[in-house]
């Protein structure tokens, strides 16, 4: 195309209006959907080879996100009650679930800034699938969550909570460290469940527990008590499941990773449904990454641990901009 001598040229406008308008436009449930679709395709690209003890491991955490203030935002997920009004800005609390074997979130789930890990957890566990492994912090190390998981054909490994006291004279010793517990159920309903969901739960359960100690020289001697349903020691033994908790530490940073690296820790959308738009696309892009790990598994030897820090090395949050 040429220009006439004297022609004008029209300048294009600054204004980004018609951007924030196609994102608007955009479906919420399409992008939920392309992140279930995504997690899925992952996992069915994972080989036997690198599954623990032929069992697909998986990590649950829960993080806040904060958001701009706006009068949409704080009625959806509100600032929390210590600030003053106009003194803080929105919280929204998430959970997710992570692969440990390719780092890619595997569910997720939004709520306000109050709701307990518990409360967000119950709403991931119809993600898990037959004879997966779940792996969490002392918030999840609750007995009905064990009896849930264990019901539903998967097994836990949670680090017992601190309200519950570690003595090696109950219970059948199965190894140094090792022995196997009776929990009793509750005689009262706990938070979060209904009357029907505490009459279903059994009168006790048989869990594992296992304690091991961490030594750094010049620090404070710190024991550490891990509650498992993996009873079979002959399949699970205690040096294993010691380590398959460390790495849970991975999983946890890889989370801190996605919002520090990527900026997630403080959203940019005006809309609560802008916001968990945002918080979708931002996995979406830990999805890619992770695909392109998987991918070169056929290259490269698979890492013995998680490579997370390298995956974020190129930043997203131009999506969003």
């Amino acid at each position: 195309m040429h220009l006439k001598a004297g022609e004008e040229v029209e300048v294009p406008s600054t204004d980004t209006s018609a951007y924030c308008q196609a994102r608007a436009r955009l479906p919420e449930k399409l992008l939920e959907k392309l992140f279930n679709f995504s997690a899925q395709s992952l996992e069915q690209k994972v080989a036997s080879e690198y599954l623990w003890c032929g069992r697909n491991v998986k990590v649950i955490d829960g993080s806040t996100v904060s958001m701009p203030d706006t009068v949409e935002n704080q009625k959806e997920y509100p600032q929390p009650s210590s600030q003053k009004p106009g003194c803080g800005f929105p919280i929204a609390k998430i959970g997710v679930v992570f692969s440990l074997v390719t780092g890619a979130a595997v569910a997720l789930c939004i709520d306000v800034l109050n709701t307990h890990d518990l409360k967000l957890a119950r709403r991931l566990y119809s993600f898990l699938k037959p004879n997966d492994v779940l792996i969490g912090d002392r918030a999840f190390c609750a007995y009905a969550d064990m009896f849930t998981i264990k019901n539903l054909d998967c097994d836990a490994v949670f680090r017992k909570h601190q309200s519950r006291t570690t003595t090696m004279r109950k219970g059948k010793v199965v190894g140094d460290c090792d022995k196997l517990v009776t929990w009793y159920k509750p005689n009262t309903c706990p938070k979060g469940l209904n009357k029907d969901e505490f009459l279903a739960l059994p009168s006790s359960i048989t869990v594992r527990e296992i304690y091991y100690y961490i030594v750094i020289p010049g620090f404070r001697t710190q024991q550490v008590s891990l509650i498992t349903t993996l009873l079979d020691k002959s399949s699970y033994s205690t040096l294993e499941i010691v380590g398959l908790y460390g790495k849970r530490w991975d999983v946890e940073l890889d989370l801190r990773h996605i919002k520090t690296t990527l900026g997630m820790d403080i959203l940019r959308c005006k809309t609560p449904s802008m916001v968990r738009k945002e918080i979708h696309v931002y996995l979406l892009c830990l999805q890619f990454t992770s695909e392109l790990d998987v991918a070169g598994w056929d290259y490269l030897q698979y890492p013995s641990k998680s490579f997370i820090a390298s995956r974020y090395s190129t930043s997203f949050t131009e999506f969003y901009s």
